[in-house]
């Protein structure tokens, strides 16, 4: 595992509203437009073949060439072919056997397969009621060309229209829905918002709604914990797998009813509740008399090495979990009661700043508060780490004891310094300085300040060491975590979107979106120009979606997607 630096996340996230989802999109589509000098269409389809993947496009681009790039995506780009159908001619449709159809109820495709508008219509609902709206192939016998999109809409909402403007969306969504490096927020109720980011897709992010989550998994933040490790650990306190564990070490099932049955006194002469009585030490039934030294019906003086195996090793994955779980609940209940002193803390900050001192400045006990927080979180989910990283569920295989018992005392040195020094901090934090002498002030100034630097210093090598000594030595690359950043998880930028260019392009969206499409059409059954740039770089969305729709050309006028929100707002 290389390590990877907390810097590449800064500025690197972007937060996608309903808004500026076409934006974003748009983005991509004309990067890949520019350099293969394609339509929106072709340039679309190869990118949902490849997951909007620019990078591994290009990739494929680079070393396999432009034929392999398009043939694998089922893209045909006819080149110095006229697929006009004369006017006055007719074609006959080898689906529905019809001859003798005119020329404008008939369509022609990229890859040059002709077939009349009712039969190429009944294949695009068939093929959106079944979910294959994105890519929805030629008709045509061992054809994999991708149809044009705005012939599909075009003739669909003729007969469909909310199945056209479903088709829409669904080549709007595909933006996030097959994009690795962008992902809707996980929010309930859901804030409508979807997150991207460019560099690492194993990060922390927070959306625009507050909510902070793992962008890989996108459960609840858990680093250093893998997703992985989260996730076996999230079941193992959430299902009965401890509850099972227990009842294996005190219980035994009756032979008769299979309950299972505590022992609460010192004889091995046990009975159910159904009645039946049965052998403590070997789980078999018995008479109802015993002696002191035997049992009616019975004898187990033979020694059962697997029963007692099972038994111990049941007793000691019980002891193991509940110490890392305890260490894990103490954490997490200790994050929740000092997320109250937020208020507390303005409260003291408020009472100091109103008295006559010669303090002003009170940033260090937010700042504090705040490392307080985040070293908190890190502690908090570093035993569920440590549960799996030197237990016997996931590594077995990888280290050897030696090898686990050296790393476990390195990781667990660590984690000892910064536990007591995350103790201190809290423990000054509390304190009421509000009432202290300008001494007294200054003294736990300087240990807030200290303390912070050293905790923060103690994180980081934490990190350094579970990504280079521990999940770094191993040989499946399955384990990855989130990097540690001293500013903690930062929030997501919104992706800009300018409101003036969607009021102003709202009227050439609509003229685009419907005699664009017609045109388009009519360009593949043989009417019309050949050229067929006029709404290529025109997006077409659905009435509903609120999305902004532009020309690449006013794209770059108007505004630089690298540019915040607040910054262009400035510049109006």
């Amino acid at each position: 595992m290389s390590r990877r630096s907390s810097g590449l996340l800064s500025g690197l996230r972007r937060v996608i509203t309903k808004e500026s989802l076409l934006v974003a999109q748009r983005d991509d589509l004309q990067r890949v437009m520019d350099l293969l000098q394609l339509k929106e269409n072709h340039a679309r389809t190869l990118l949902i073949h490849y997951r909007w993947d620019v990078d591994k496009l290009i990739a494929v681009y680079v070393e396999r060439g432009r034929t392999y790039l398009f043939s694998q995506a089922g893209v045909t780009v006819t080149e110095n072919r006229d697929l006009r159908l004369s006017p006055s001619s007719t074609v006959s449709c080898c689906i529905c056997m019809e001859d003798d159809i005119s020329s404008d109820c008939a369509s022609t495709m990229d890859c040059g397969h002709c077939f009349c508008n009712d039969c190429w219509t009944e294949h695009f609902i068939v093929k959106i009621n079944e979910g294959q709206s994105k890519r929805i192939k030629c008709m045509a016998e061992f054809c994999d060309a991708i149809c044009d999109e705005s012939v599909v809409i075009y003739l669909v909402r003729k007969r469909k229209a909310d199945l056209a403007e479903k088709f829409e969306r669904f080549l709007l969504e595909s933006y996030i829905e097959d994009n690795k490096m962008v992902k809707w927020c996980p929010s309930v109720p859901h804030c409508g918002n979807a997150i991207r980011v460019e560099e690492d897709q194993f990060c922390e992010v927070e959306c625009s709604c507050g909510l902070q989550f793992c962008f890989s998994c996108l459960s609840e933040i858990h680093s250093p914990c893998s997703c992985l490790m989260w996730e076996l650990w999230s079941k193992k306190c959430l299902d009965e797998s401890e509850t099972v564990n227990w009842m294996t070490v005190h219980t035994k099932p009756c032979p008769k009813c299979h309950k299972p049955v505590e022992k609460n006194g010192g004889c091995n002469l046990v009975k159910c509740v159904c009645g039946q009585p049965f052998c403590w030490l070997c789980g078999g039934a018995t008479g109802r008399e015993h002696t002191w030294s035997s049992i009616a019906g019975h004898s187990c003086g033979r020694y059962k090495e697997d029963a007692k195996k099972r038994s111990e090793r049941a007793k000691r994955d019980l002891y193991r979990y509940m110490h890392y779980h305890n260490r894990y609940k103490a954490h997490t209940d200790s994050f929740q009661l000092e997320s109250k002193l937020k208020d507390s803390i303005k409260m003291k900050v408020s009472i100091s700043e109103e008295k006559e001192s010669t303090l002003r400045d009170f940033s260090w006990v937010t700042n504090g508060l705040y490392r307080l927080f985040r070293s908190r979180r890190v502690l908090s989910f570093s035993y569920p780490f440590a549960y799996y990283m030197f237990g016997e569920d996931l590594f077995m295989e990888e280290m050897t004891m030696e090898e686990r018992v050296i790393k476990q005392n390195l990781f667990e040195d660590q984690q000892q310094q910064l536990e007591e020094n995350v103790e201190k901090l809290s423990k000054f934090l509390e304190e009421p300085f509000e009432g202290y002498t300008e001494d007294k002030v200054m003294e736990t100034r300087m240990h807030v300040i200290n303390l912070s630097v050293i905790i923060d210093t103690l994180c980081k090598k934490m990190y350094e060491c579970i990504e280079n000594d521990l999940l770094g030595c191993l040989q499946g690359g399955t384990h990855n975590i989130a990097p540690y950043s001293s500013k903690g998880i930062e929030r997501a930028a919104e992706l800009f979107s300018s409101n003036k260019l969607t009021t102003s392009i709202t009227h050439q969206y609509s003229s685009c979106s419907t005699n664009g499409a017609a045109s388009r059409a009519d360009r593949a059954s043989g009417c019309g120009s050949v050229d067929d740039s006029s709404c290529s770089s025109k997006k077409r969305v659905s009435s509903g979606s609120n999305a902004i729709a532009y020309s690449s050309k006013k794209q770059k006028e108007a505004f630089d997607l690298n540019v915040p929100a607040d910054a262009f707002d400035n510049l109006k």
